[in-house]
């Protein structure tokens, strides 16, 4: 019973290795593909949440039909990390202006370091045990 437990572990880790990878493959052609431009804040969210209100920025750029496009942060935070105003590096794709990321580590590839942080443990600990009861 127990190595079922195992074994679901190391299946779970290396589903989410894979969509980790998806995220990072997406995000390198969306770099070497997109087109990188200034984007500027407009305005603040106000999220009223349990502890008090946080700030989420939205930051509008041009796109290269001369068609304005928004980017709401998916972060909030009190202080707001933004002010009104503020200019921040973005890369959108120009074929789908909808899929466009801010121009950060963090930005950039946020999902591909969660998703890893949490399937390399369940790996070593999935493949470790079932490695070890084999012997």
């Amino acid at each position: 019973m127990i190595n079922y437990l195992y074994m679901g572990l190391l299946f779970l880790g290396i589903i989410l290795l894979y969509v980790a990878l998806q995220h990072y493959t997406k995000t390198n052609k969306l770099i070497s593909r997109g087109v990188k431009t200034t984007a500027t804040v407009t305005r603040l969210i106000e999220i009223d949440g349990d502890d008090g209100y946080t700030y989420k920025a939205v930051f509008e750029f041009e796109g290269r039909n001369s068609t304005n496009y928004q980017l709401t942060s998916a972060v909030s935070s009190n202080p707001p990390m933004y002010k009104i105003g503020d200019r921040v590096k973005v890369v959108y794709n120009p074929n789908d202006p909808e899929e466009v990321k801010m121009v950060s580590f963090w930005g950039l590839y946020r999902w591909s370091v969660v998703l890893l942080s949490i399937a390399c443990p369940l790996i070593i600990i999935g493949g470790g045990y079932l490695l070890y009861a084999r012997g």
